[in-house]
């Protein structure tokens, strides 16, 4: 798999140049950010400015109206039924409300329980009343943290659907193109030890036209779907807080922060990827209950080396400037994803993904008799909605630093769910803490409901 990388390449007189995007969720103060992808499948940055706060404000007094109560109170673990939403969708001609599109406010997924009894998969965690905010991100009304959306649960059923298929890996690749990175070299090379601070923004133009446009490829689940999109923004922003192009929200080490140009070998590749924390599951002895822990993501990197053709070799190596942000990342992770909701979806994706492969492994579908049937067919809850990303402009930033040209360029992300239910990955349930928690946390629920505090 090709992931996006960073290409760290010295010269005599320099910058740091890179993908641009621009200011955290909360350096811009009261702007909003996300992502939109055009007709051309061109991913763009996204930003809506609410200066006093007015805007989020009026859609707060909108929603907490317009939400049942009971819905909208905050809950420490609310009960979700993934077989009767299943039903009560149906039920309605296949049209979800609102509380069924964004699963009664779910914000985490901390459980995953099976009844016997009365057949019901069930996932559990924190939930709140939701809001859209002005990019289009749904969040709770007072935490702010993002709300689990069906259409995103669909994507990673699907990839664990009751066939027994599953799929070995999920995730996202932004890239430069090997045509890109030799005409970047070239041009670097046409620079020489000629170039000053006066140069800058002939280097700037110079790099963006040279480079062109990043490829994005989607693995594992159809591009075309929100679930993607969050994928790849999340992999965009992290790769530029490290090369300093976006101000995290809480400190922490960037690569910049710490990369030394004169040690940085000629033509280096580093990569930055999420990838899961895999040691994040525990599960019940009789198997009828599982637990996701933790923060759930890390951020791992690794290097390649580049020639003069643009193609792409192992090297064996992370420098300590890489190692150090990667570090951090990963610390700084559940404080990130507080502050920055793109991080949470993405911790969301991956718990949602390892919760659906955890309900195939244990074979919940062929115990309750579910087959799915209308959750596993696009043509009857079609969740494929989106423009799919396919390319990213490149934009670049240039920073002086010393005399020597550094040149950042690209990550991923990587979801080997099944790796995370390995028995020498899962833990263990001691003083059967799970399993009592899934047996006080019976079903006891009336005809068509499908949801419970």
């Amino acid at each position: 798999m090709h992931r996006r990388a960073i290409l760290l390449r010295t010269l005599c007189a320099s910058a740091v140049a890179a993908l641009a995007w621009g200011l955290s969720d909360q350096a811009m103060g009261q702007q909003q950010a996300g992502v939109a992808v055009d007709a051309q499948g061109v991913l763009q940055k996204r930003v809506v400015a609410d200066p006093t706060g007015q805007l989020m404000q009026q859609r707060i007094a909108a929603a907490a109206a317009a939400l049942n109560p009971k819905v909208r109170a905050t809950s420490a673990l609310r009960k979700v039924s993934l077989n009767r939403l299943e039903a009560e969708i149906q039920r309605r001609g296949g049209v979800p409300t609102d509380e069924m599109r964004h699963l009664a406010g779910l914000q985490r997924v901390r459980y995953v329980f099976f009844y016997p009894e009365s057949k019901d998969i069930v996932l559990a965690g924190p939930a709140e009343g939701w809001v859209t905010d002005p990019v289009g991100r749904v969040v709770g009304l007072r935490s702010g943290r993002p709300v689990l959306q069906l259409q995103d649960l669909v994507v990673a059923l699907r990839a664990f659907p009751p066939n027994g298929r599953h799929t070995q890996l999920i995730g996202c690749s932004i890239d430069p193109t090997a045509e890109g990175l030799a005409a970047m070299q070239q041009f670097l090379r046409g620079i020489g030890s000629h170039a000053t601070p006066a140069h800058t923004n002939y280097i700037v133009t110079g790099l963006q036209t040279s480079l062109g446009l990043q490829e994005v490829s989607v693995l594992g689940v159809p591009a075309d779907t929100h679930f993607a999109q969050v994928l790849v923004e999340a992999d965009y922003r992290m790769k530029l807080i490290g090369i300093g192009l976006e101000r995290p929200p809480v400190r922490m080490v960037s690569y910049v922060d710490r990369a030394n140009p004169a040690q940085v070998s000629r033509n280096a590749l580093a990569r930055w990827f999420f990838t899961p924390d895999y040691q994040c599951v525990r599960v019940a002895e009789d198997r009828l209950a599982m637990e996701l822990v933790g923060d759930g993501v890390k951020l791992i990197g690794e290097n390649e080396m580049v020639g003069a053709d643009g193609r792409r070799q192992a090297a064996g190596r992370v420098d300590a400037a890489s190692q150090a942000f990667v570090t951090s990342f990963t610390k700084k992770y559940s404080e990130l994803a507080e502050r920055s909701p793109v991080y949470a979806e993405l911790r969301n994706l991956i718990d949602m993904v390892i919760a659906a492969a955890f309900i195939q492994q244990e074979d919940y579908y062929g115990d309750a008799g579910w087959e799915m049937p209308f959750f596993g067919n696009e043509k009857k809850f079609a969740v494929q909605t989106y423009n799919a990303p396919k390319k990213v402009n490149t934009a670049v930033n240039a920073i002086w630093k010393g005399h020597r040209l550094m040149t950042p360029i690209g990550g991923g992300v990587t979801i080997h769910a099944l790796k995370a239910l390995e028995p020498e990955s899962v833990l263990p349930d001691e003083g059967q803490q799970v399993a009592r928690t899934r047996r006080e946390l019976t079903p006891q629920v009336a005809e068509g409901q499908w949801w419970w505090d």
